[in-house]
């Protein structure tokens, strides 16, 4: 075995223990709130958030889960919130591909901690986008009063939800109510602004307030189940279309629902017979390096993701540092713009960082994003930038103008876009490459991905200096044996705040996956996408090429 050899097999072991230990980890997630809430879902006669799900979908399809890391190490001092006490992705209902949202009750019963929120808005923000149909599985004790003030009153907290429910109603998009556990205060809005609300008997309530509440307002006794259950709700208020004895019954009717719905116009990407990549994508493990910090050419990368490894690049001999080209994936007509990891020599024969954004690759990935929306073909970032090149050349051949046309070409954009955050994130190369902040209909990262404003260890060197001037400010003497220890601390705290963990905590990434899953999370968001139909014009405004 040589050298070569050696080293795949190196990385090949330490991808797939990395890998271990983010499915594990989801598995552990996935439980919610536990053996004993899940028992006690079932002793109520319910089904929890993930049974229904997998009950409403279609038999031998897969639902492609969002946000499952949603939550993860947050809120440890009130029990922590496992994805967010909500269950939420893509998913194909009687042949229809539709956004669902199921309320986990096993977690808190299903109240809503800031990241619940953070996490429906970005569901009902894909149906927006894709123009999919959105259901929702209502079983919620409503705002999680603790820490009400971090989801109720602003812009992008709770009550945008409601405003999303007209905004999806105006714009034609469908969407399902099934009120299969609580419904209280402003949730109660929801299954009455969807275009049909359904309710399970015994175990559904809808109400603005509940009978505890009611007695403390207005001196009234009534119970829970005469003040909003199904029977109050079907038969005297009219909030809801139907009652059922079950969840399963429930789930049924959502799905002859769905069976007759019309097809709705698409977009029209392009698409042929799908094929496989001539190399196995599983040997992505062995061409991935052990560390972010080390080089690799991503063609390597780029033929194992592409049907039958077909790549067809766009100016190969100028700014190498980004590889552009047309490919397919799963069928579908491609634009790949990928940051280049190796060193390369430019035009000039000046050797080049790899994952390093220069003039020449900003200006040719900005033209190349131009030609796809004029060719209306959807674009996939791959990402591993380390930031754009900075010192005096750079600055003199005008790194910034180059950097703003990269920038604004991504933010005009028009095709749907897809980012894959194969390792770095950093600084503004996050920013050109299509980071959260620019709309991709689906981010997602693989599980050595970083993001951050810089790398760890020259993050923590500027925090260093910035601390040691204040401890010796106090009068505090700095040994280097002193100064090492900081460091070593800001550097160990600074890592952890770039982990791919960590990004989807906070739903900067809508997942964490598999490499060797990667074609399927862009091919079922190039399908999603293709039901919106592209109704604007491209203009890159006041940046000129």
């Amino acid at each position: 075995m040589n050298a070569q050899e050696l080293q795949f097999n190196k990385n090949e072991d330490a991808y797939k223990q990395l890998l271990f230990k983010v499915q594990t980890k989801a598995k552990k997630i996935m439980l919610g709130g536990g053996e004993k809430a899940i028992a006690n879902q079932h002793d109520k006669g319910k089904l929890t958030a993930r049974e229904r799900v997998d009950y409403l979908i279609d038999t031998d399809t897969e639902f492609l889960e969002i946000g499952l890391f949603a939550g993860e190490g947050m809120y440890v001092e009130h029990g922590g919130c496992p994805a967010g006490g909500v269950v939420e992705g893509l998913g194909y209902v009687s042949g229809k591909l539709c956004v669902i949202v199921a309320n986990d009750a096993t977690v808190k019963a299903g109240a809503w901690f800031p990241i619940t929120g953070k996490k429906n808005l970005r569901a009902q923000e894909i149906a927006m986008e894709n123009r999919l149909p959105i259901i929702y599985l209502v079983d919620s004790a409503g705002v999680y009063l603790p820490m009400q003030d971090e989801i109720f009153p602003d812009k992008e907290h709770f009550g945008r939800i409601f405003r999303n429910n007209a905004q999806l109603s105006s714009m034609g998009i469908i969407q399902i109510a099934a009120v299969m556990g609580s419904c209280v205060a402003g949730g109660a809005y929801l299954p009455i602004m969807s275009d049909q609300a359904m309710i399970v008997d015994k175990t559904g309530s809808i109400f603005l307030a509940g009978s505890y509440l009611v007695k403390a307002a207005i001196g009234e006794d009534i119970d829970n189940e005469s003040l909003g259950g199904s029977v109050t709700q079907t038969e005297i208020s009219g909030v809801t279309d139907n009652r059922f004895p079950n969840d399963q019954a429930c789930l049924d009717h959502i799905r002859s629902i769905m069976d007759k719905i019309g097809e709705s116009e698409k977009a029209g990407f392009n698409r042929k017979s799908a094929l496989a990549p001539k190399i196995d994508p599983k040997t992505l493990y062995g061409v991935l390096p052990d560390s972010t910090a080390k080089p690799y050419d991503i063609m390597e990368v780029i033929h194992r993701l592409v049907d039958d490894s077909e790549f067809d690049e766009y100016k190969p001999a100028y700014g190498k540092t980004i590889v552009c080209g047309y490919a397919r994936i799963d069928g579908w007509a491609v634009g790949i713009v990928a940051n280049q990891r190796k060193v390369v020599k430019s035009k000039k024969g000046e050797m080049q960082f790899g994952g390093v954004i220069y003039s020449d690759s900003a200006d040719k990935a900005a033209r190349f994003i131009m030609n796809c929306n004029q060719a209306k073909i959807p674009l996939v970032f791959l990402q591993d930038v380390t930031g754009f090149m900075v010192g005096s050349r750079s600055e003199q051949g005008g790194i910034i103008k180059d950097g703003a046309k990269m920038v604004n070409a991504v933010s005009n954009s028009v095709v749907p876009k897809f980012t894959i955050v194969m390792g770095n994130s950093f600084g503004a190369g996050n920013y050109a490459m299509c980071g959260k902040a620019y709309d991709p209909r689906l981010i997602v990262a693989w599980p050595m991905a970083k993001m951050a404003v810089m790398g760890g260890e020259q993050a923590a060197k500027v925090l260093l200096q910035i601390e040691v001037a204040s401890l010796k400010k106090k009068g505090e003497e700095i040994t280097p044996e002193r100064e090492q220890e900081l460091l070593e601390k800001m550097i160990a705290r600074y890592e952890n705040q770039t982990t791919a963990e960590y990004a989807a905590a906070r739903l900067w990434v809508d997942a964490i996956i598999d490499p060797i899953k990667t074609r399927d999370w862009i091919s079922r968001g190039i399908e999603a996408a293709n039901h919106a139909p592209i109704t604007k014009a491209f203009n890159v405004g006041i940046i000129q090429t």
